[in-house]
């Protein structure tokens, strides 16, 4: 088993990324009242043909259980849940572990009895689940819940369930050199509203009305269920009404074969509302009509994620035969939260004009260099591996039996077989698993908690417990289609290559592949590095053979070399958990404690080169050779270097942070013993955020308190949007804001404002982003939010300039190396801002 851990691993993390737009699971929320005070919750599952949803009662070292959070109070729960279904038990043939699954055949129903007390009337929460089918799992995904529970003895089957579709944005014209506009790019091309008419005393007639914008269409509920999502429309069960008839529709029908999907759909076009209706028979006109409609929108070019909207009509309500209302209201009316409006009109439209040109989104092109750099150090690594380099001589002799022409050419087409093989396989994650969300990894708290796993998995590989391979049958079936010759089989003698080595190089692979992954096309690149070191050898030695008597012979320091990287994948495997503490403020893992972690696997490699310590491959060391002593000392070094670490710096009142730890270890104000700086306590009281930042810079981590500050003192304000796990933003604060030019100027001429985007604090309140309609539920998100529809942008760092009444000041930048820059974009926003007072000052004296 453990030589498919690792496929699974890298399975698991892929699908948690995919971006494929996919609803196979549908959920209804209804509640039973069983007694005075005492109701039955009932969650229910509708699952599409060829998926399964995984019971809230499976392993945990496996696919993710579906769980229920509970969000409001003033009841209890009696008892478990119970679940019904068609259940199925056995080893999940994604994750190869013991699960409990539930099939599409019946819907999965869960209930869990409660008693509330006297007085609610409602509960709230939300439901996280994940599916699968045969090939593949999607992430999974938190769906809100609001479920009323009515006072008499009649049952209730109200639910609200929110859909967290993020509409994406644009900034159009921002770049390193200008800034023309700014537009939030809402794709929203559909506008509902709905009506309801009274025909006659008992029966109603719904209508459900689409304002299509130009050139985008919306398909038919009766439209092929194996192309784009049809129009749907789902109703909470009830005893208080029944549909009489088939839905009617409306509008400029056309029918053929869809460009998208090449199959026959039937579509309704721009020209004219697309309308629905139905008729129902109505019981009770006191209780409402509650459900949700579905619907895909496509135009010639794209086609949008299917989205969810709910509606409720109340035929009570009904006045003069007709009651209007729109989507927006219906989403008011359903939404439980408070409604959040983050957008500033005067940074939005100071942020097309700006009042100078200062700053400017920079490109960084340099990352990728790294990227590209770290992969092929990653790819002479594989090189001095047991399992690749004596292949180089075996491989280049084969070549060069034929004459020398021809071995070159054969030794050249190798090599770049090699290239194709790995390169392939990034630009495959990077398109399949989606680009934007590889980012979203570098921060998520379970992704780096399972990185940590993976890497810690990938070190004891390489000290030899076990070895990670690929089933035998692969290489067999590769090496036969090698022995057919030509190019086809010189290609599949580096295929070969790839699959009998991957127990030394999958660990690298995978670990070069999340290190790239904060980057859109960072696993392309990385492999492209990896696969170049991997393949220069073989051309190069396949033309110049004679140049094999100088490599050394394989032997024992092959070993050494997988040990000493098993001792790297250890302390990197740190790196990840410190991001998941960070988010999470778990507070365990700090400066400190991840500083003497790092000296002590330095000091641990330096004892195994040494022979002191042996692991189960190792025998024993008779003599140290010159090579093995300069790694000695080089490790030596590294752990003096770390413990220089500790040394204690004036200027931040922190551990003065080592450079080239700049992103990996936590801040150094982030620390177990050091006394905390003081606060002007005048300011704590009044301002809840005010603390200190990096390098004890003074600021405060909530807007509209530094605004207010800003306000009273009339200083420009710097807005910092940073994240705990933003490796570019510790290499900002590090690297630049410790130059005296730079740091003076945040602490004397700037009011520091430093919004933390991917912090997991949960807030008191659940609110919803009015302009996202998209709940937000943490600190992070909150921030996130203001960012997306203020600036246009979701990465960070990303750092503005501001007046105190809230207007841009030149453009903002993002990372970017070398202080100088940094310190003139400072600058230059306190000139701007200084002559823009004398300006207002000379007007107010004429």
């Amino acid at each position: 088993m453990l030589r498919y851990v690792y496929i699974s691993a890298i399975l698991f993390l892929a699908n948690i990324v995919s971006g494929q737009i996919l609803q196979p699971v549908k959920w209804s929320f209804s509640s039973e009242k069983l007694s005075e005070g005492e109701y039955m919750l009932i969650y229910e599952a509708k699952i599409d043909k060829g998926w399964t949803v995984y019971s809230q009662f499976t392993g945990d070292d496996g696919p993710i259980p579906t769980s229920i959070t509970y969000e409001s109070e003033g009841f209890e729960q009696i008892g478990k849940s119970e679940e019904f279904g068609s259940k199925k038990e056995g080893v999940d043939p994604i994750f190869d572990v013991m699960v409990t699954k539930f099939l599409d055949d019946e819907n999965y129903v869960i209930k869990q009895k409660i008693l509330a007390n006297k007085g609610v009337t409602k509960v709230t929460g939300y439901l996280s689940f994940m599916c699968c089918d045969d090939t593949k799992c999607l992430p999974p995904v938190d769906i809100d819940f609001s479920i009323d529970l009515l006072i008499n003895d009649e049952s209730s089957t109200t639910a609200s369930i929110n859909s967290e579709i993020s509409p994406s944005f644009s900034v159009s014209g921002i770049n390193g050199n200008e800034t023309n506009s700014f537009t939030t790019n809402f794709v929203d091309p559909v506008h509902w509203t709905y009506v309801i008419e009274k025909v006659n005393e008992q029966e109603y007639l719904l209508k459900f009305i689409a304002n299509v914008e130009k050139n985008w269409n919306v398909y038919s509920q009766f439209t092929s269920d194996d192309g784009p999502v049809p129009t749907a429309i789902y109703y909470e069960e009830g005893d208080h009404y029944s549909i009489i008839d088939r839905t009617v529709e409306k509008g400029h029908k056309k029918e053929g074969i869809d460009p998208f999907f090449d199959v026959l759909v039937t579509k309704f076009l721009d020209d004219e509302p697309y309308i629905i209706e139905h008729r129902i028979k109505v019981n009770d006109i006191q209780k409402e009509i509650v459900g949700g409609l579905e619907y895909m929108a496509c135009d010639d070019k794209e086609c949008l994620p299917p989205q969810f909207i709910d509606f409720k009509f109340n035929p009570a309500n009904l006045t003069g035969g007709k009651i209007l209302l729109s989507s927006a209201e219906i989403s008011k009316m359903i939404l439980e939260g408070n409604v959040v409006d983050n957008i500033i009109p005067s940074i939005r439209s100071s942020l097309a004009n700006p009042t100078s040109e200062c700053g400017g989104i920079q490109e960084i092109s340099s990352n990728l260099w790294l990227t590209f750099v770290f992969g092929f150090i990653g790819g002479l690594l594989a090189l001095l591996t047991p399992c690749v380099f004596p292949m180089i001589p075996l491989t280049v002799s084969f070549f060069t039996k034929d004459t020398k022409r021809k071995g070159w050419m054969n030794g050249l087409i190798y090599g770049l077989s090699i290239i194709v093989i790995y390169v392939a396989l990034g630009i495959f994650l990077t398109a399949f698993f989606g680009a934007d969300a590889l980012n979203r990894l570098s921060t998520n708290w379970i992704a780096n908690t399972i990185f940590f796993l993976i890497f810690i998995f990938f070190a004891l590989s390489f000290f030899g417990y076990y070895e990670i391979t690929l089933p035998s049958s692969w290489s067999n079936k590769s090496d036969k289609m090698a022995d057919k010759g030509g190019i086809i089989g010189i290609f599949f003698m580096a295929f070969t290559l790839a699959i009998v080595s991957f127990s030394c190089t999958g660990p690298i692979i995978g670990s070069a592949i999340v290190e790239s992954a904060s980057s859109k096309i960072g696993p392309s690149v990385v492999m492209t590095g990896f696969a170049l070191a991997l393949a220069i050898p073989f051309g190069f030695f396949a033309a110049f053979p004679s140049w094999l008597n100088t490599l050394p012979k394989s032997g024992s320091w092959m070993t050494s070399v997988k040990v000493v990287l098993g001792f790297l994948e250890l302390a990197l495997a740190f790196k990840f958990l410190s991001v998941a503490d960070l988010t999470n403020h778990w507070g365990f893992l700090r400066y400190e404690l991840f500083m003497g972690i790092w000296v002590l696997i330095a000091i641990l490699t330096m004892l195994y080169l040494l022979g002191l310590i042996r692991f189960p491959h190792d025998s024993k060391l008779k003599k140290i050779n010159p090579v093995r002593w300069g790694f000695v000392a080089l490790f030596a070094a590294a752990a003096i270097y770390l413990v220089t670490g500790f040394r204690f710096n004036e200027k931040t009142q922190a551990y003065d942070s080592k450079a080239l730890l700049s992103g990996i270890s936590p801040p150094a104000h982030y620390n177990f013993f050091l006394p905390k700086p003081e606060l002007n306590s005048d300011l704590k009281t009044r301002f809840f955020s005010y603390d200190k930042c990096a390098n004890n810079l003074d600021c405060f981590k909530d807007y509209y308190e530094g605004v207010a500050y800003a306000k009273e003192v009339n200083k420009p304000i710097f807005l910092d949007f940073t994240g705990h796990g933003c490796v570019n933003c510790r290499k900002t604060e590090e690297h630049i804001w410790v130059k005296e030019e730079v740091y003076s100027k945040l602490r004397d001429d700037f009011i520091l404002v430093s919004l933390y985007c991917d912090d997991d604090k949960k807030l008191d309140t659940p609110l919803i982003s009015k302009s996202r309609n998209e709940k937000l539920r943490d600190v992070g998100k909150m921030w996130s939010d203001f960012q997306i529809v203020n600036f246009g942008s979701n990465s960070q760092p990303l750092y503005a300039m501001m007046t105190p009444n809230e207007e841009i000041i030149g453009k903002p930048r993002g990372y970017e190396p070398g202080w100088q820059s940094y310190a003139n974009f400072l600058e230059c926003g306190l000139s701007a801002f200084s002559n823009s007072k004398n300006l207002i000052g000379s007007v107010k004296g004429k």
